[in-house]
């Protein structure tokens, strides 16, 4: 893919699309991560209102102390960006604390924390005549399926979706996104732990974009090959009712 003016013309599509349906802003979830930075910076780039959330749950400190670090310089480039950091982590606890003891699933918890800042963004939205604005990745929204559904993956826009997450640092490059947010480990802002993508996943964001390409030979594949593509295999088979269209019955009766 030639990067030459991407930026422009993702940034059109995404002006066109709020001109022709008479809306006013972008919203963006900011996590401290390349593709919420890259996301809001294309949104900005539009000219049009641009609503920066940072909305930390029980975040790791440095994760948030980036998304504002983002935050101040891409208001120091557009003066139609507005920041606003909403912690949600008393909202969450509280939310919690209503379940029974039993209800203690790691990864559901873990999905409430996506589903309580979107719900955040289309309030921001929904005062704003605005719009909430995805930033998964392709690898991420239509390879594994790593998203949480109406959570990050309630969103009214995606413009980054059709780009591998190879592409979207090498945009990253290109808007000159800051030094802490491109050199950050890629993490889901999911966990109170360290963890990454890459430990969740158990495979780099290379190594799933080489799995989603191939078609070809197995039996000529080295070790770490089968791997990825087994671990790739593994999630996409997981996770292919999330990005698919949710089923609907028919009704042929009459």
């Amino acid at each position: 893919m030639g990067y030459m003016n991407l930026e422009n013309k993702i940034s059109n599509w995404l002006s066109d699309y709020l001109k022709k349906n008479n809306l006013d802003s972008f919203i963006v979830g900011i996590s401290g991560g390349i593709d919420s930075a890259v996301t809001s910076t294309l949104c900005a780039m539009t000219g049009y209102k641009t609503y920066l959330l940072v909305m930390p749950i029980h975040q790791k400190q440095d994760e948030t102390d980036r998304g504002l670090e983002h935050c101040e310089w891409l208001k120091s480039k557009f003066p139609n960006v507005e920041h606003i950091k909403i912690d949600l982590t008393s909202t969450f606890d509280h939310y919690k604390s209503v379940f029974p003891s039993s209800f203690d699933d790691n990864l559901a918890l873990a999905n409430s924390r996506a589903r309580l800042r979107m719900t955040t963004l289309y309030m921001v939205a929904g005062n704003n005549n605005g719009i909430v604005v995805g930033t998964g990745n392709k690898v991420e929204d239509f390879g594994v399926g790593f998203f949480t559904k109406y959570g990050d993956g309630g969103v009214d826009i995606s413009p980054i979706a059709d780009l591998m997450k190879s592409q979207v640092y090498k945009l990253g490059e290109r808007l000159k996104i800051i030094s802490s947010i491109m050199n950050a480990q890629p993490t889901d802002g999911l966990w109170d732990d360290d963890r990454t993508d890459e430990d969740q996943l158990g495979v780099s964001y290379d190594q799933l974009e080489w799995a989603m390409s191939f078609n070809g030979d197995k039996s000529i594949l080295n070790e770490n090959e089968k791997k990825a593509l087994k671990v790739y295999q593994k999630h996409r088979s997981k996770n292919l009712h999330k990005m698919k269209d949710i089923p609907v019955f028919k009704n042929d009766s009459e």
